[in-house]
């Protein structure tokens, strides 16, 4: 079985698990008549119309939150530092690009927007 580089932006120390407990919250589905859309819960231009449903199969898919986990340890919820190197949202779109790039998903750019979005909703929450 071929291993994936590691991208090195990702190495940072392991930092208490102080958010572990709430890490099932962060898996909340949407339930609705079609797929939940990022412009109903409004946020920034560049989430609007992204489909959240689509963001979240991704993200297991890939099985995200597990490569954050090796990362930075506990839950890898850590890597998701509002303050750190994501402070707008373009950057948060170029970093879901970058994995994607890094580690060979090929992601198409609505594919891009859907995870950014559920990242958006789930840590950052750029206004």
């Amino acid at each position: 079985m071929k291993t994936l580089p590691e991208p090195s932006f990702h190495r940072r120390p392991a930092w208490p698990c102080r958010w572990a407990a709430l890490a099932p919250l962060a898996v909340v589905g949407v339930l609705g008549a079609g797929p939940a859309r990022a412009a109903e819960a409004g946020g920034p231009a560049e989430f609007r119309g992204a489909d959240l449903a689509l963001g979240e199969r991704l993200i297991r898919q890939h099985q995200c939150a597990e490569c954050h986990a090796r990362r930075v340890g506990c839950d890898g919820s850590a890597i998701y530092r509002p303050t750190g190197r994501i402070g707008r949202p373009a950057a948060l779109l170029s970093m879901v690009e970058y994995c994607s790039t890094e580690l060979k998903l090929q992601l198409f750019p609505e594919d891009v927007a859907a995870v950014a979005a559920v990242l958006q909703r789930d840590h950052y929450h750029f206004k």
